[in-house]
Order: structure tokens, then C-alpha cells, then sequence
């Protein structure tokens, strides 16, 4: 017998003699178990397991009656947990956790990457399903968005640890483990792609994550806190910068967080993150970090570096040790720049920053119907195809009909939401601002994209290849001339693309318009959406003008 096998028979056990919380199906079926009374039957059967489980109960599916392992297809896995999941809904629990293993042994979760999931769709599926009382939440609270931003090794991934654990850090970036998803990432100390973090207020104060590696706790943020705050923690080594960028001007941010060590001070990197917040018009806050590691008179030097960067940019720069926290909730706009002084040894300043995370008001707002740029895509045992990202506009609910493209050749294909979560917890709906992960049925995950968008199945949108800007160069070594081919990054869109400018070249500081045309293949673009362009070190910012639809 397999480990993982041995693992999945012992918690059998447990559950069992935990006081019969456990259910055994081979599989659920729409025709079958939600016809005539058989749903109100089963829904009463979860009911009596979840009384038994004082509040949770656990669903073991494709085993026979008696707990022999059977196995069931990918497709009936879905079903099965698609059916479950209405049954909890009617029995006023949810769906928590869902674990898979293949017949012959081999492990999966919710997280399991596309290369585990094809392995196991060739074997027969066996899934534990975790049925917590409680209905799905309803993410009708305020939910603040958060990207940071600076120099790597400045803390910007141990500071966002502090304050959604409220712990301190060690002084060998113990908390930023919570957010680094990659073993690389945790082992050089380095992020090399965009992490996630939640905490949250309620009457009483901040609701910090207990553990953020498990996901149960992160849920928990989520479900009980009445204002939630979300971090999209960005990566500050240099030849990352696209996925910096990806991370700024592709997620519905309402503050952008600007770290600066005391002991480094302003770098060049510094000055290219603050130049993508200032190009998204990004109210800001800047926080000096390691202020435990150097004397007041460096802290004070830097903090004056900090202040004459920010004015030679236009920006007003506000000390909150010295005007107060008030004046920086009053004051913070895409001119005036809060400046706070931190340490996540001594978690001085932390304090500080949860009152403003706390008070600060939702900037971005909510226009329009539903709309998503998928940033990231992967696929779930027993699930299918998961596209993740920041809703841009509108609400989703389970059960909606979408499109989701435009595909290479142009063309919009239509899905089904199966369910969405948010930090690891299901959720019945979210609205604009939230970051989710969204189940969708029929399509493949390799069929998804970066850069493609989810809008709602009774649009009409129009794939672009090209289209109208204003533009200005931000520092380039010539001129821009007929072919200049930068990357664009607009919304999740990172794409190869070709500027024609209107009188043939710009110049470094020049404002001109440009017609942009992407190489390879069509996105949606709409007119008022700003872009960052960038090749090298040459750097740029724009706002689309006009589109020209494709044939």
C-alpha cells in the first residue's frame, strides 16, 4: 500500500471514530441526486453528519459503500463536487477543503499544478471534501487593494508578513516566508513572481492570519473580518521588472506601498517603481524599513532623500511621525505622499501603518458590467481550469455564463463559473477589487492566457490588434522612432508591440501620440486605459485613445 494511500485510509479512520461525520459516495450526479426528493434527502443525510462533527463533516467520494477504493473520472469528480457543493449550499454549510489522490497513490490538492493533474486524469479519482457549517460568504465588505513596491531586499515581502501576523520578524526574513510561494523564492530570499497576502479589521481591531501557510487561516480573514485588506507584493530585483510592472498596472490597486531600507536608502530601482506608481496615479504611502538597523541621524537622512525624490516628481511628501495619522488619511492623494518610518524587528511603525489600512478609503471604483483580466491560470484535480486574477468591474456568482479571450485567432469562447475563491475561502459571489481564483467549465486550462479577460456571455467584444495613444517617454538614449518595438503591459497584458509615432519620432521627455500595434496576436483594448511601454532601460507611459477593431 501506497503512503498517500495509507494516509487517506487512516483519516478514514479517524473521521469515523470522530462520531460518524464521514459519508461515503462513489459519485454524485445532477440527473440522479438533485431530482424528485433525493436532494432534500441528502441534503437532510450532510445535515445529520454535520450534528455529528459539531459543524463540519467530511465526504469521501469515488469509494464504494464500504470505503473500498474505486476511483471516478475527472469529469464525474467534477460533477460529484459541483452537486456537493448544492447540497451544502441547501444544508446552509460550504464546501472547505478538497483533497484527491489517484488510485494508484499519487497525491493531489486544490493547488496541484497542470503536470500532477494529467498524470492523475489518466487513473480513477478518490477525494475528501471538508463540509464546514456556514453558507458561502458573500464578499459585500470593504477590501482594500495594496501593491508594493521597491528595491529587492528592502523588506517590502518581511513587512507585509508582519502586519498580517502581527508578528515579528527574526532578522533573517522569517516573515516573508509566509508570502515567497516558490522554494527557490523561500530558499535565496528573493520573490521572483507576484505573492498574496490578506488581514483584516473588525470593531475590535486588526484580525491577523494565525499561520498564512495554511490555507484554513487565511479563510478565516476572510470570513470573519469586516474589512479586508489584500496585498499584491510585487518583486524588487531588476530583471524582474515586467513582473513588477504586471503587478502594478494589472490589478485593481487602490494604494501602492513603496519601501525604502534605511540602511540602502533611494536605489535606481526605487526610482523606476515610484515612476509605474506615479504613471498609474497610484495614491501612495511610503514606508522606511530597517530603521533597527541604523541610527536616527541615517534614519533622518534617508527619510530627507525620500522627501527631495518625491518633490522632484511633483509629490508632497507628509511625515506621519510628524502631522499625525489623521493628516495622512485626509491628505493622501496622487499628489501627497505619506512617509512612515518602520522596523518589523522591533515592529515599530506597524501600529501606524494598521491605523491607516484600517481608515483609509477605497479608491478604485466600480464601473460597468463584469470584467477580468486573467493574470495567472492553472488546473485542479477534480475542478478543471482555474483563472485567477482582479475583477476589474462588476460582480460573478457562481453558476454565471462568461466569455473568456480573445484567443489567438480573435475569437471569444463561452464558459461556466463552477465556484470562485478568494484567499483560499469559496465565496457565493465577489465583486469589483477583489483578487479570485474562478473555476470555469468547458475549456482546457492550457487554452488560457495572461492577458485574456473574462466578460459576461451577452457582451460584444471587439479583439484589437491595434491601436491609438498619447504617450510619453519617460528616459530613453536616442530618440523613438518608425518601428520601435517596446514591451506593453496594459492591464495583465504583456505583450511585443510595434509604435508608429504620428510625427515619426519622440524624444526622451517628449508627449506625442503613437499608433501601438501588437505583434503577435489580438487583445482586448479599450480607449482610456493606461499602459506602461518599456525596452531596456527605456521606459514610457500612455493612455489609449482609440481602437481599431479587427476585421
Amino acid at each position: 500500500m501506497s503512503r498517500d494511500r495509507a494516509l487517506l485510509e487512516r483519516a478514514l479512520d479517524r473521521g469515523e471514530q470522530d462520531g460518524g461525520n464521514v459519508e461515503f459516495k462513489e459519485r454524485l450526479s445532477r440527473d440522479v441526486h438533485l431530482e424528485g426528493g433525493r436532494r432534500e434527502s441528502l441534503a437532510a443525510q450532510l445535515r445529520h453528519r454535520l450534528l455529528s462533527g459539531d459543524g463540519e463533516a467530511t465526504y469521501v467520494v469515488g469509494v464504494t459503500d464500504d470505503g473500498g477504493l474505486a476511483g471516478i473520472d475527472p469529469d464525474t469528480f467534477s460533477e460529484t463536487m459541483d452537486v456537493l457543493s448544492l447540497l451544502a449550499e441547501e444544508a446552509d454549510a460550504h464546501i472547505e477543503d478538497v483533497q484527491t489522490w489517484g488510485i494508484n497513490g499519487v497525491s493531489d490538492s486544490l493547488e496541484s499544478d497542470a503536470d500532477r493533474t494529467s498524470k492523475t486524469a489518466e487513473r480513477g479519482l478518490v477525494g475528501v471534501a471538508k463540509v464546514r457549517e456556514g453558507g458561502v460568504l458573500e464578499t459585500d465588505d470593504e477590501h482594500v487593494v495594496v501593491g508594493t513596491a521597491g528595491h529587492v531586499d528592502h523588506g517590502k515581502s518581511t513587512l507585509v508578513g508582519s502586519l498580517v501576523t502581527g508578528k515579528a520578524d527574526d532578522g533573517d526574513g522569517a516573515t516573508r516566508a509566509f508570502l515567497d510561494v516558490q522554494p527557490h523564492e523561500v530558499e535565496r530570499g528573493l520573490s521572483a513572481d507576484l505573492s498574496y497576502a490578506v488581514y483584516g479589521f473588525d470593531d475590535e481591531g486588526p484580525v491577523r492570519v494565525r499561520n498564512p501557510n495554511r490555507k484554513a487561516d487565511r479563510a478565516e480573514v476572510v470570513q470573519v473580518a469586516d474589512r479586508l485588506v489584500s496585498f499584491v507584493d510585487t518583486v524588487g530585483h531588476e530583471p524582474w521588472l515586467r513582473t513588477t510592472i504586471r503587478g502594478l498596472v494589472g490589478q485593481k490597486l487602490d494604494y501602492g506601498l513603496l519601501v525604502v531600507a534605511a540602511d540602502d536608502g533611494p536605489t535606481r530601482t526605487t526610482r523606476e517603481h515610484l515612476g509605474v506608481l506615479l504613471a498609474t496615479e497610484l495614491p501612495t504611502i511610503v514606508a522606511i524599513t530597517k530603521t533597527d538597523a541604523v541610527d536616527a541621524e541615517r534614519v533622518e537622512e534617508v527619510e530627507r532623500e525620500v522627501e527631495r525624490l518625491l518633490r522632484d516628481v511633483d509629490k508632497s511628501p507628509l511625515r506621519v511621525s510628524r502631522h499625525g495619522v489623521d493628516a495622512a488619511v485626509e491628505e493622501i492623494s496622487d499628489r501627497v505622499v505619506p512617509i512612515v518610518e518602520t522596523s518589523a524587528i522591533t515592529m515599530d511603525g506597524l501600529e501606524t501603518l494598521d491605523e491607516l489600512f484600517d481608515r483609509l478609503p477605497k479608491t478604485s471604483q466600480d464601473t460597468g458590467e463584469f470584467r477580468m483580466y486573467v493574470d495567472r491560470s492553472y488546473s485542479v484535480t477534480g475542478v478543471g481550469a482555474v483563472a485567477s486574477g482582479t475583477i476589474m468591474a462588476g460582480e460573478v456568482e457562481a453558476g454565471d455564463e462568461l466569455l473568456i479571450g480573445p484567443m489567438p485567432d480573435g475569437r471569444f469562447q463561452e464558459v461556466e463559473v463552477r465556484s470562485i475563491e478568494m484567499h483560499y475561502h469559496r465565496v457565493d459571489q465577489a465583486q469589483a477589487g477583489r483578487i479570485v481564483g474562478i473555476a470555469l467549465k468547458g475549456i482546457k486550462e492550457s487554452a488560457i492566457e495572461r492577458g485574456m479577460v473574462l466578460l459576461p456571455r451577452d457582451a460584444d467584444p471587439d479583439p484589437v490588434r491595434e491601436f491609438e495613444a498619447e504617450v510619453m517617454v519617460l528616459n530613453h538614449p536616442t530618440r523613438i522612432g518608425e518601428g520601435y518595438e517596446p514591451v506593453v503591459h496594459l492591464e495583465t497584458i504583456g505583450e511585443a508591440a510595434v509604435f508608429h509615432p504620428e510625427n515619426g519620432r519622440l524624444l526622451p521627455g517628449d508627449t506625442g501620440t503613437t499608433t501601438v500595434e501588437f505583434k503577435f496576436r489580438p487583445y482586448l483594448v479599450e480607449a482610456g486605459q493606461k499602459f506602461v511601454f518599456r525596452e531596456g532601460r527605456s521606459k514610457g507611459v500612455g493612455t489609449v485613445t482609440d481602437v481599431s477593431p479587427m476585421e
